[in-house]
Order: structure tokens, then C-alpha cells, then sequence
């Protein structure tokens, strides 16, 4: 689950975070008020979405010359105008895709004094089994442009779970910081709060970019991102509370209420597996026969036929599906299970587009047997790769 910046910040701040003063705005007559509660005289007015390069994004609205989703602001009226300006539009990113979020948040903050932007995040590293900090001194860019271009600059600092983040855990990654005196004792102690959040709270992924020294020599988190463990969240109440639902497909909103590992895509071709792996290449082969996936989703192993039934009817919601393809391999997943959903979804909800089933495994001639004698008119597949060259033949005609 991801949150916004502003409630990241609250966060972290919880855990001794330096975070600057700052306002949500969730209506655009709050504006005058938030900004008469901050000192400036800078003000930096951002647009709160579920995704990145907002700085560097667009607004639909307002043309390709407009400023973008993080504006400074040199006084109150430039603010209120900003303001005005970004809320209610949609910020088109490098992460949204063309379609864009509509900003029904800001979050306004005080300006900082700025000497040096630093890069941190911390993550589980799969390759080492640990937790770890990235750090670089090349704040405020790209880090896989920095990764690619400039290697050498990312230093990556794994953590024993057993023992937390040691002194010298801490100096370690203060000298990726380049960090003396004063700033240097500040950032050990931050980096201490750090992971006492993301282990606390169970986070996935914490990214703070940047990660700011003001020439005052103090160190203060500038930008916010948290993602956090979905199957963790029963831990936490108080982060359920933060959930922004506007900022979710609809579709996988539903998903969430039955269990189901659904994500939307761009293509054309609605997907039902069970295994992350079977799904991931059941994807890949409906591109290399030259059509898209539509979605992920995957039912799991222990699927009954009401979470099977309520998967085809999210895949159907979505009006770019032209087809569906069910590929089931039933190990501790029964393929008559599948078939029961399958069916009782398409006499509940019709069946306007081509259907492709191929069912292999446990009990899989029961589930055949379902399915040849529901009157649907379902198209059989004999493998994987003869399912996906059906089904983007039937949907491409």
C-alpha cells in the first residue's frame, strides 16, 4: 500500500524525522489558511499523487509550457495562485502513463536552504536476504540514471536484522554521505530513526530524494515515499487509516475484497492463472504472439468458486477486454473448481468476447467436462502456447 508524502512525513517525524513545517490542502479554500500558517518566505506547493517525477510532470489542462506538480513560490499569492492553478487538473508523469492522476491534494511546505540534495532509500535486498540502505550524493536525480551513468556513486549498506543499524552501520553510511562535524552526527542517529520505521511498520520501501544538508549544516528530509507491506497491514490500523482509494484502480479495489493478486495493465487480453510464475509467462506469450495483457491476476491455489466467479467479473469490468484467456495448471488449485467460476461468471455477467480455457492437472476432466456441457462457447486449448495463439487470433480476427 502506498501513502502520500505529507502522511510519509507524519511518519517519519513520528520516529524523530527532521520534517519541515507543512499544510495538507484537500479543497482549494484551504489554501489562504494553509499558507498564512507557514513562515516562508518560500513556499513550495506540491501535488500529492501515487507516483513519481512530479517535479518534471505536466497538467493536461494547462498546457506543455506550464510549470509542473512541485512549484516554488516566492510569496503568498504566487502559492495561492499555484495552487489554484494545480488542483482538481491531472499531472501527466513519467509514472502515471499518459492518462495522468487528478490532483485532489496538495500538500504546502516551507521553502528550505538548500546546500546539498543526497539520495537515500531502504529496501529488502533479495540478493543478500537484508535489509538496505542506498545511499548517494546525487540527490534530486534519477537513480537509475545516476545507477547507469555514474555507478560508483550508489553504495548499498546491509543491515543484520539481529542487530539493527550499529555504530558502524551508521558510519558507513554517513561516509557515503561524505558527511563531517556536526551534519555527520545528525545523519547517524537519522539513519537509526530510518530503519526503526521500516522495520516497525513494515514497509517495503522507503525512498527519500532528497534527502537534504541546509547551509545552516542541518539535515531534513525534503521528499517523502513509502510503500508498505500489504500482507502487514492487519498490524497496523493506524496506516490503514492513511489509504487513498482515489488513487486505486477500481478494479483492484474489488480484487483486494476477495484475496486476489489482480493489477491492471494497458492491453487487450483479460488473463485468469493461478502461480505468479504461470501468470508472468502467460503475459510474456500473449506478447510474443503480438497482442497485451490486460491484466495480472493471479487466484492462488486455494481459490473457491466464489473467488474464481468474482475474478472474471473484475476482468470483464474492464471495457479495452476483447478477450479472456483461463490457464490453469492445477496442482493444489482443481481445475473443476476454475471451471465452476468460469461458468457461473459468464451466465451471471454474459460473455460478449472470445474465451480461451486451457485446464491441466488436478481433477482437470472433471473441469473439461463442466465446461463442454455449460453451453458456453468457450474455445479449448490443448497447451499454453496453443491457447495464446487462440486467443489473440480471436481477438484480432
Amino acid at each position: 500500500m502506498n501513502i502520500h508524502e505529507y502522511q510519509a512525513k507524519q511518519v517519519l517525524k513520528g520516529f524523530g524525522a527532521p520534517i519541515a513545517k507543512g499544510v495538507p490542502v484537500t479543497s482549494a479554500d484551504q489554501a489562504e489558511a494553509a499558507i498564512a500558517q507557514l513562515d516562508g518566505p518560500v513556499w513550495v506547493v506540491k501535488s500529492q499523487i501515487h507516483a513519481g517525477g512530479r517535479g518534471k510532470g505536466k497538467f493536461k489542462e494547462l498546457g506543455p509550457d506550464a510549470k509542473g506538480g512541485v512549484r516554488v513560490s516566492f510569496s503568498a499569492d504566487e502559492a495561492l495562485t499555484n495552487v489554484r492553478e494545480m488542483f482538481g487538473n491531472t499531472l501527466v508523469t513519467k509514472q502515471t502513463g499518459p492518462a495522468g492522476k487528478q490532483v485532489n491534494r496538495l500538500y504546502i511546505e516551507d521553502g528550505a536552504d538548500i546546500a546539498r540534495e543526497l539520495y537515500l532509500s531502504i529496501l529488502v535486498d533479495r540478493e543478500t536476504g537484508k535489509v538496505s540502505f542506498v545511499a548517494s550524493t546525487e540527490g534530486g536525480m534519477d537513480i537509475e540514471a545516476v545507477a547507469e551513468e555514474t555507478p560508483d556513486k550508489i553504495h548499498t549498506i546491509g543491515i543484520t536484522a539481529s542487530q539493527g543499524v550499529t555504530d558502524a552501520d551508521a558510519e558507513t553510511i554517513a561516509d557515503a554521505y561524505e558527511l563531517t562535524g556536526g551534519t555527520r552526527e545528525q545523519g547517524k542517529a537519522l539513519f537509526a530513526a530510518l530503519y526503526a520505521a521500516f522495520t516497525e511498520k513494515d514497509m517495503s520501501l522507503l525512498e527519500i530524494n532528497p534527502l537534504i544538508v541546509t547551509k545552516a549544516g542541518d539535515i531534513q528530509v525534503l521528499d517523502a515515499k513509502v510503500s508498505f507491506d500489504g500482507n502487514a497491514l492487519f498490524r497496523h490500523p493506524d496506516i490503514m487509516e492513511l489509504r487513498d482509494e482515489t488513487e486505486e484502480d477500481d478494479k483492484e479495489i474489488e480484487a483486494s475484497k476477495y484475496d486476489l493478486a489482480y493489477i491492471a495493465l494497458d492491453g487487450d487480453i483479460g488473463c485468469m492463472v493461478n502461480g505468479a510464475g504461470l501468470a508472468m509467462a502467460t503475459m510474456d506469450i500473449i506478447k510474443l504472439y503480438g497482442a497485451a495483457p490486460a491484466n495480472f491476476l493471479d487466484v492462488g491455489g486455494g481459490a473457491t468458486t466464489e473467488k474464481v466467479t468474482a475474478a472474471f467479473k473484475i476482468i470483464t469490468s474492464d471495457p479495452n477486454v476483447k478477450g479472456i484467456l483461463v490457464n490453469i495448471f492445477g496442482g493444489i488449485m482443481r481445475c473443476d473448481v476454475i471451471a465452476e467460476g468460469v461458468v457461473q461468471a459468464v451466465r451471471d455477467v454474459g460473455l460478449k468476447v472470445p474465451l480461451v480455457v486451457r485446464l491441466e492437472g488436478t481433477k482437470v476432466e472433471e473441469g473439461k467436462a463442466i465446461i463442454n456441457e455449460s453451453g458456453l462457447n468457450v474455445i479449448a486449448a490443448d497447451d499454453l502456447d496453443d491457447a495464446a495463439q487462440k486467443i489473440v487470433k480471436a481477438v484480432k480476427g
